[in-house]
């Protein structure tokens, strides 16, 4: 097996399962304006953003579309199709704003290029999302989208300290 090959595999794995996780998740709601995938899918900006510093920008995008395809084909067999497909749209496109607005700021202090490329993601993976999934449903949507989006701005905050350590830790080995 190859060193790309190594890199990529880990990555890839917990990519697909965050989805696929945060697929089921979003099913479940905590209250009104609130689902439990709020708290998972915002680990997978984690898993980009490690993979894009430690890395770079090729690798963290491989890693996006192999958790495209994984997450989707899992999502596909598990959840409404209707649900699938809205992640797999919002995913794709979330995580190459993700890197893109990363590689614009990696050069500055080491928080800015995470916490703002998960923010922008953050914003169009939400509208994507819920535009998406449940538009024309019964489904008060509007509310769980803000409340799903404050989560995943909270947790751009709350992954920084984990993504300094992972990034330390894989930098010096």
């Amino acid at each position: 097996m190859t060193v790309h090959a190594r890199q990529l595999i880990l990555p890839a794995l917990a990519m697909a399962a965050i989805v696929l996780a945060s697929n089921l998740l979003v099913q479940f709601p905590i209250n009104p304006w609130l689902t439990w995938g709020a708290f998972s899918y915002p680990v997978a900006y984690l898993v980009t953003d490690v993979c894009n510093r430690v890395v770079g920008p090729q690798l963290a995008r491989r890693v996006a579309w192999i958790g495209f395809a994984c997450g989707l084909t899992c999502s596909a067999l598990l959840a409404p199709l209707r649900i699938a497909v809205a992640s797999g749209a919002a995913f794709i496109v979330s995580q190459l704003l993700d890197v893109a607005v990363f590689n614009q700021l990696r050069r500055q202090s080491w928080w800015k290029a995470p916490f703002f490329g998960s923010v922008a993601a953050s914003i169009i993976d939400t509208a994507i999302f819920f535009s998406l999934a449940f538009s024309g449903t019964q489904i008060p949507w509007l509310p769980l989208a803000c409340g799903d989006l404050g989560v995943k701005l909270f947790m751009a905050l709350v992954l920084l300290p984990p993504y300094r350590v992972l990034v330390r830790r894989l930098t010096s080995a």
